[in-house]
């Protein structure tokens, strides 16, 4: 008898939902959720496919957690407070072996990010996972794009590029050639993004703008010269690059890479001159009158990932 849709739920999922949040989970037609006095929601989905955003071969605890965490990016760089997600999975089948693996890796993400799953949906087509994460903002405070003002200063947090290596890799490129321990390293960093979750809220009524890096630091820190109506200049010799990385590809690839590879999920923002940036963060540059982003290099500054 084929698996349904109640029981799969019931038997991977339903005990990822608890959270101080939470007041009704997995099991009704809508999760109840409290909100804190003076908060608001705060609230965005993804969606990730097989073979666009992630490798068919990816270990399914990896999809989990790699699902999860771009999700819960976008709270961080928003400054928000996790409250609880909703996961919708299409399978091309009922995989039980699968969807264990899968359930450990969502579970680790939970643990994590004290974000728990609180609903979603079942269905069979080609392999897709779209998580919507809720999260809580002060009614009088969000980390936005259109905040940078001029004389402010550029930051990232972690280190850049190393993701894009780790997918190179992946893919057996000859751009990256890493000892085991280093390829260890980087693909990690591409299969298990971390969201800067505490970051962003430490950020919260310090930075002017944030973005999460997703597309690219030169793609995502154009989002913020967009919206804020400034230019962003950044120094490619102050980029933070690991020693992993250092060590597995050419100086200029690895600069290449910290620019406009994607997937690092760190976090780039704007603080205004003076302000002490918390650990673990660099400053790249500062923001002048203008427009774009300018990186002293003959670069075409990609527009980020393009779907259609």
């Amino acid at each position: 008898m084929p698996t349904s849709e109640f029981t799969l739920i019931y038997r991977y999922f339903s005990a990822l939902g608890r959270g101080d949040a939470v007041d009704l989970s997995v099991g009704d037609d809508c999760a109840i959720l409290r909100l804190g006095e003076g908060e608001r929601l705060a609230t965005s989905v993804d969606t990730l496919v097989a073979g666009v955003h992630f490798l068919e071969d990816t270990f399914p605890e990896d999809i989990g957690f790699r699902a999860a965490s771009i999700a819960a990016s976008d709270l961080a760089a928003m400054g928000a407070r996790p409250l609880g997600m909703t996961v919708a999975l299409t399978l091309p089948e009922a995989d039980d072996f699968w969807l264990n693996a899968f359930s450990q890796g969502l579970a680790a993400a939970v643990a994590d990010y004290d974000l728990p799953l609180v609903g979603g949906d079942t269905t069979k087509g080609s392999l897709t996972i779209t998580v919507q994460v809720l999260g809580a903002l002060p009614l009088d405070g969000a980390l936005l794009r259109s905040g940078a003002r001029v004389g402010d200063e550029v930051y990232v947090s972690g280190t850049l590029g190393d993701a894009a290596a780790g997918l190179a890799f992946l893919s057996d490129s000859e751009l990256c050639s890493p000892a085991p321990d280093n390829a260890g390293f980087l693909v990690q960093r591409f299969n298990r993004p971390r969201a800067r979750l505490e970051l962003g809220r430490e950020l919260l009524g310090r930075a002017s703008a944030a973005i999460d890096i997703s597309d690219g630091l030169l793609a995502d820190a154009g989002h913020i010269a967009a919206a804020s109506g400034v230019k962003l200049v950044i120094d490619p010799e102050q980029l933070p690059l690991s020693a992993a990385l250092a060590a597995s590809a050419s100086p200029e690839q690895a600069r290449l890479w910290a620019l406009t590879g994607g997937d690092d999920y760190e976090l780039c923002f704007t603080l205004p001159a003076g302000e002490s940036a918390p650990p673990g963060c660099t400053r790249i540059g500062q923001v002048e009158p203008g427009e774009g982003v300018d990186c002293g290099m003959a670069l075409d500054i990609p527009a980020g990932y393009q779907h259609f």
